[in-house]
């Protein structure tokens, strides 16, 4: 991959993340979703929020019907809904529903990626993958320290090491646990929590509760919304 630039919202970067076909088995898959349903984004999805963000949420993957659907992270789908009702709770997003990429939400203070941009089969993307996308979540978390940012957020196990992972870290020196709180070298907080996806709230492994704890503990520390 070539070399990107740290402003990601550069025309560079925008750029080489929508046409990017690094992943085969991805690109492949995207085609084959793309034939099934013709009005889906099916690419890969581009980050979503305020440019200025003091916080950097990063998920796993776009969901097949959601931002695979939609074209922005975390919505139309479940994962989505208690990530922006808990966000508006806070004072981070203007209203509590991400519908669709036209529906008017923003983000207040806050950004939100994914690890791996592209839908992955079955939900799940090969350790190849995740770190062949790793380029584009490094110069996304450069530029976001560049402007100012002061936290990420690791929505589930595979986010926590993909940061760790841009960022050239020891995934043994910041382990992942639910509502751990690590000090990087750069400044920056990592905060971890389980991913919201259906599953994991379904089964009561992530409640509304212990997620509004998580951000609380963010906005407290970083001074959000600010």
């Amino acid at each position: 991959m070539a070399i990107l630039h740290h402003n990601t919202h550069s025309p560079s970067l925008h750029e080489a993340l929508a046409d990017c076909r690094q992943c085969h088995r991805l690109a492949k898959f995207l085609e084959t979703v793309k034939t099934q349903y013709p009005s889906y984004h099916a690419k890969p999805v581009q980050a979503f929020g305020d440019s200025l963000s003091k916080l950097l949420i990063i998920g796993l993957a776009p969901g097949m019907h959601g931002a695979n659907r939609t074209g922005r992270p975390f919505t139309g789908d479940f994962a989505g809904i208690l990530l922006y009702q808990t966000l508006h709770k806070f004072g981070l997003a203007n209203h509590r529903e991400s519908i669709s990429a036209a529906d008017g939400l923003q983000l207040l203070s806050c950004r939100i990626t994914n690890a791996v941009k592209c839908l992955p089969p079955a939900n799940k993307p090969l350790p190849g993958e995740i770190r062949q996308c790793n380029a584009y979540l490094a110069a996304e978390i450069a530029d976001f320290t560049v402007r100012g940012g002061r936290g990420i957020l690791a929505l589930g196990r595979v986010a926590h090491e993909a940061g760790l992972m841009a960022l050239a870290l020891k995934m043994k020196s910041y382990p992942f646990s639910h509502g751990a709180v690590h000090n990087l070298p750069n400044g920056l907080m990592l905060y971890d929590s389980y991913h919201c996806s259906r599953y994991n709230t379904q089964t009561k492994r992530l409640t509304a509760e212990m997620f509004e704890q998580v951000i609380a503990r963010v906005c407290a520390d970083l001074a959000l919304p600010s």
